[in-house]
């Protein structure tokens, strides 16, 4: 491979400079991503032709030093699989037109075939592995069980997902029932991406961060350790970095090192020095600049990156990103100052 740094700072080795890649590197931001997309025609027609989610991956790549490119799709691909009909109507965001309410509904659903309904997405990393033809690593993904059974429960998206919350409290053992059919659905799919060319695995536990401290133990931490422990105790995918991220729960961090994962990824919320005294030196960090750090000049975006830089240090075991994703008004010249910067402050 031409650039391994990113698949070595998750290894904890040494590395040249830090390696860098951005949640939603590929997206709205990005002019060739707005025609690609208008190309599709929608945005479930763009995430199910693996040729344009291809081109889409590596738009990004075309434009700046990123050290990874990851997959294009949504984390919402596996509950559409399992028959609930996602569709996004224009200007707001994903919803579902059978969502999971009953002890029926829960009982109906089964585990994704990864190569049956959702062999678009492993035609996308294997045309993906095929045009990256070894520049850089690429990234396979999923939804946590928690964050995907806010969406099958609540139906659509919130900012509090009452519904399943309430099923949590009301019907506890309902709950479970729903969280251990995902968490072993998106175990598979994850260890089919790696089949199909993934070289590092990322989970999104997005809404991990609305629980209390107790019900994320139960209802999200569980699961995401048995995602883990599925993919460390299988030979295609035991030696493929995985990487959690559960934004909002920073104070889950020694928790969620226990699970055997190889990085955590970090929101912006919690200061790389603290993060790392909470999980010691045996597990890579990725992150952790503020989105909104992006809106700023370049100036103040370098001097951003040379505080989160001086924030982890020196020591191996570090992924530059953002504390959660790209937004869509964001100037792509800003992503350059931000990538640019990371490779040549670090290299110091």
């Amino acid at each position: 491979m031409n650039n391994d740094r990113f698949l070595r700072a998750l290894r904890c080795e040494p590395v040249d400079c830090t390696p860098v890649w951005l949640m939603r590197q590929a997206g709205r931001y990005l002019p060739e991503y707005r025609a690609t997309r208008a190309q599709a025609g929608s945005f479930m027609a763009l995430c199910t032709n693996p040729e344009l989610a291809c081109e889409v991956t590596l738009q990004p790549l075309r434009r700046f030093a990123l050290d990874a490119a990851i997959l294009f799709s949504d984390i919402l691909t596996i509950p559409d699989a399992m028959g609930l009909g996602l569709h996004f109507a224009d200007g707001e965001g994903p919803k579902f037109r059978t969502p999971v309410r009953t002890a029926a509904d829960v009982a109906r659903l089964g585990v994704p075939d990864p190569e049956g309904e959702l062999r678009y997405v492993m035609d996308a990393v294997r045309t993906i592995r095929r045009e990256l033809a070894g520049r850089v690593p690429l990234i396979g993904f999923a939804g946590s069980p928690w964050t995907l059974a806010c969406y099958m429960v609540q139906g659509e998206g919130s900012s509090n997902f009452a519904l399943p919350k309430a099923m949590l409290w009301n019907e506890p053992a309902l709950m479970h029932q729903l969280l251990d059919t995902v968490a072993r659905s998106v175990a598979a799919y994850l260890a089919a991406q790696a089949a199909a060319g993934a070289q590092a695995l990322m989970v999104f536990d997005t809404w991990g961060g609305l629980l209390a401290p107790a019900q994320f133990t139960e209802f999200s931490l569980r699961y995401l350790g048995q995602i883990a422990g599925s993919l460390k105790a299988d030979a295609t995918t035991r030696d493929i970095p995985l990487i959690l991220f559960s934004k909002g729960a920073n104070g889950h961090l020694p928790g969620l090192a226990a699970t055997g994962c190889d990085a955590l990824g970090v929101d912006w919320t919690l200061d790389l020095s603290s993060a790392r005294a909470l999980v010691g030196d045996r597990i890579a960090l990725q992150g952790n600049l503020d989105p909104a750090a992006l809106h700023a000049a370049p100036e103040a975006i370098r001097r951003e990156v040379a505080r989160v830089l001086a924030s982890h240090g020196p020591g191996p075991g570090h992924v530059f990103n953002l504390g959660h994703g790209i937004t869509p008004d964001v100037k792509p010249e800003h992503v350059a100052a931000l990538v640019d910067a990371v490779h040549e402050l670090s290299r110091r």
